[in-house]
């Protein structure tokens, strides 16, 4: 049981390290983003390989603990929800890649004034992750709820930031390509919010064994 409660832990730190590093992606994208800072771009794309083995190492051990030791109740749902989380954290660090490839997109038009709304839409979308990964490590089921309830939040912005995009490139056909780009950055916001919901939906599995994925309870926040 010892060997069994270590490689638990083992698992729980795993993810925070990987938590970390698909967090830092996010931050230093969107700053790439927003200061067109091509190192930082650069940096993103370096690190995806570290998350990607990182995703590799944690997926075994889940497979390990699951076939090995057999796991019951509370230890299997954990385990379970470790490997849904640990699955949402790589596609995450993918979609920051995603990001600094079109923040070097938009170096290369540096004269091409655009404005968006898109600094609040990521602000909005690593909050999300932030508090969905913040239950995961005080296993708090109401704070993953509350983390289902910001998702219209980040798809009305992303159609207002789409909006004013589409009304951008027709008043200004030099913009077309800087305004691709920030859409796609929206898009990819958008996904990082509904991987951060999926993560949620996992806590709230692991604390309270309710599997939310395709029927969202009310919450009151």
């Amino acid at each position: 049981m010892r060997h069994f409660d270590e490689l638990l832990e083992e698992l729980r730190n795993k993810l925070l390290d990987m938590s970390a590093m698909v967090q830092t992606a996010i931050r230093e994208s969107v700053s790439s983003l927003e200061l067109s800072d091509e190192s930082r771009a650069q940096s993103v794309l370096q690190g995806e390989s570290d998350v990607n083995r990182m995703e590799l190492d944690v997926d075994q051990l889940v497979t390990s603990l699951l076939a090995l030791e057999q796991p019951v109740a509370g230890d299997l749902r954990f385990i379970t929800a470790a490997g849904k989380i640990n699955n949402n954290l790589e596609r995450i660090g993918d979609l920051a890649v995603n990001i600094a490839e079109r923040s070097e997109s938009l170096i290369q038009h540096p004269h091409v004034a655009v404005r968006t709304d898109i600094a609040k839409l990521a602000e909005m979308a690593e909050a999300m992750v932030r508090m969905a990964l913040d239950a995961f490590i005080r296993k708090d089921a109401d704070d993953a709820r509350a983390v289902l309830v910001s998702e219209r939040a980040i798809n009305d912005l992303r159609d207002v930031i789409f909006n004013d995009l589409i009304q951008q490139m027709k008043k200004d056909p030099k913009s077309v390509q800087a305004c691709v780009d920030l859409m796609f950055a929206a898009r990819n916001l958008e996904r990082i919010a509904d991987h951060a919901t999926n993560i949620a939906e996992a806590v709230v599995f692991m604390v309270d064994g309710i599997d939310l994925r395709h029927h969202h309870v009310p919450v009151d926040v």
